[in-house]
């Protein structure tokens, strides 16, 4: 070939190359999932507070796009971490309970995100991710024996976890009381009064002889209430060591957890995780025992905000947000990463400590909180960064949920989506680059544990947000914001209100729903809950029966499940956290 010849190639060569490159798959990105627990819409200040300090998340809104009407697909933990997992209504997995209780408050319960689940960390991980969970599960552990580890993290596609699989409870820090004040009054002090009553009567009846009473019944009596008093003294004693450990990977490192400067703790893990993980695409997931009660911090935050010791977490946990972008910066991954920053669900008004102090976040402007589908127990942050990818300063108004993670990042690693399930959530990459203005979500369906409580249309080429309530909770006392009666609002009997027809809001108009529609101030008001129900009808037809993972029997403790990391007497107790410092892993 004339060297004159081998002139014309080279620039056509050198176009061809470009054109290939240019039309070549974007490199993946790592992906950086941080979730708090609790924390109201109202709480951070790009969504408005100007009183609590959370200038990291600020900065990912600053930087990204925020999302103002993200909605978590269940407003308890349980079921909102398994829909967020799989990308899934969690009534599809049986991760939604028929009866009160809505999440695991037992380690060793038998129930769990179910083996056949496939979670957002397992596709990543088929993609050549490194995947890690830092922080909180709360979606099972062991099956049949406490080896199985069929629920465990490691189970649905982590490399790597360290943190609780369980979840912050009161009755895990001393002195901040319990959550089971309902089922003690009901189990122990009811029964006991009871019983002290009988024996007592039966006293009297006996000295006046006007009946007469064999000694084996007072002695059975006053067995029953000595059980009942014994028992109920060993779940005190033991509730503690035997809920609340840490564990790395299938080893208890700290039994029970101790809460000094486990924030820093946990931060370090996930900052360790990104350093070891630059050779390959990772995805970590940040899950923060903040602001879940019991309420914790360390001596660089506590009596620092003007929140009590709520906005002291919540201040904690935005300087760990910081952390994390900061070591992105160092190791100059930034521009390659996508950073995404929510919370399980709204914020718990009820929350009130022993001492009468209020320890809930704030829910804005909307209505209602954790436990229930008012606005404000559904609708909670949603910010997300990756710098040159996601423009700037976005706001973006359409209806999207948490569910929707699970396709983006699927998408993003290159893995296609299970054909074998329906997959709820959908890919929130077209609405973060522009290049579509509406979410994929045309309906959107509101649990309320096992029940379907509501219904949300956003109908095409429209700008309306009809939300449709089958059902409403009796707050109480009457007037209030929650159920303070009972801690946390139920989902069935004498703790709702059902309507018929149901219960209409425009969201886009009264997102505070305030002033539900009729008739009279909406003229296609039957046309539109006709829609919805028809909507609602075809969903509930999508929906298989599948075990139920949160029934009583599988919520029960189990003594064979039960991981104990050295016993001492009758206790576990173990604190290898100072000897695992010091390796170099």
């Amino acid at each position: 070939m004339s060297k004159m010849r081998k002139m014309r190639v080279l620039p056509l060569l050198l176009l061809f190359l470009w054109e290939a490159q240019s039309h070549s798959a974007p490199p993946r990105p790592n992906i950086v999932l941080v979730m708090a627990d609790d924390l109201g819409i109202g709480d951070p200040g790009c969504y408005g507070n100007r009183t609590l300090r959370t200038p990291n998340i600020d900065r990912l809104a600053k930087e990204g796009a925020k999302l103002t009407q993200h909605l978590a697909a269940s407003p308890l933990c349980t079921p909102s971490r398994a829909a967020f997992m799989t990308g899934r209504y969690p009534v599809r997995s049986g991760m939604a309970s028929w009866y009160r209780a809505g999440v695991f408050v037992f380690t060793a319960a038998s129930g769990g995100l179910p083996p056949s689940e496939i979670t957002f960390a397992r596709l990543l991980k088929n993609q050549g991710y490194s995947t890690a969970l830092i922080g909180k599960w709360h979606l099972g552990m062991n099956c049949y024996n406490k080896t199985d580890f069929c629920h465990h993290p490691l189970h649905h596609g982590f490399d790597y976890f360290y943190g609780l699989t369980m979840t912050n409870l009161r009755d895990c820090k001393p002195g901040e009381g319990t959550v089971f004040t309902m089922a003690f009054k009901k189990l122990v002090f009811i029964p006991l009064q009871i019983l002290g009553i009988t024996v007592l009567t039966l006293a009297v009846l006996n000295c006046l002889g006007l009946l007469r009473v064999p000694h084996t019944v007072f002695f059975c009596l006053l067995v029953l209430a000595g059980i009942i008093l014994v028992v109920f003294l060993c779940f005190l004693h033991y509730f503690r060591p035997l809920n609340c450990f840490l564990m790395r990977n299938y080893e208890i490192t700290q039994q029970p957890m101790s809460y000094d400067n486990l924030t820093q703790r946990l931060t370090s893990e996930a900052v360790h995780f990104i350093r070891r993980s630059t050779e390959r695409p990772f995805m970590l997931f940040l899950s923060y025992l903040h602001v879940h009660t019991a309420h914790f911090s360390n001596r660089d935050f506590a009596g620092k905000s003007r929140h009590g010791k709520y906005g002291d977490a919540a201040e904690e946990m935005d300087w760990s947000v910081g952390q994390i972008l900061n070591v992105l910066e160092e190791l100059r991954l930034a521009d390659n990463t996508l950073v995404y920053f929510t919370s399980d669900h709204g914020a718990h008004v009820e929350e009130v400590n022993i001492k009468g102090e209020v320890h809930g976040g704030s829910n804005g402007i909307y209505k209602g909180g954790k436990a229930n589908n008012w606005e404000g127990g559904i609708r909670v942050p949603g910010v997300l960064r990756w710098p040159g990818v996601i423009r700037a300063g976005q706001v973006i108004h359409a209806p999207t949920s948490n569910m929707d993670i699970f396709p983006t990042v699927a998408k993003l690693a290159g893995s296609p989506l299970p054909e074998d399930r329906i997959i709820d959530g959908r890919d929130l990459m077209p609405l973060l680059q522009g290049k579509s203005q509406r979410s994929d979500h045309e309906f959107l369906f509101h649990y309320c544990n096992a029940y379907l409580n509501a219904v949300r249309w956003h109908p095409p080429n429209s700008t309306a947000i009809w939300k449709a309530f089958f059902f409403t909770p009796k707050f109480t006392p009457e007037g209030a914001n929650g159920c303070f009666s009972t801690h946390v609002c139920f989902c069935f009997g004498k703790f709702v209100t059902h309507h018929d027809p149901p219960l209409l809001f425009d969201i886009s108009k009264d997102p505070r729903e305030r002033n539900p529609l009729t008739p009279a101030t909406e003229p296609r008001f039957h046309e539109i809950l006709k829609v919805m129900q028809a909507a609602a009808d075809e969903h509930t037809r999508s929906l298989p029966e599948v075990p139920n993972q949160l029934s009583l029997g599988n919520q029960l403790w189990k003594p064979w499940l039960q991981l104990c990391c050295h016993s001492s007497g009758l206790s576990c107790q173990c604190d290898r956290e100072k000897y695992d410092a010091r390796v170099s892993r």
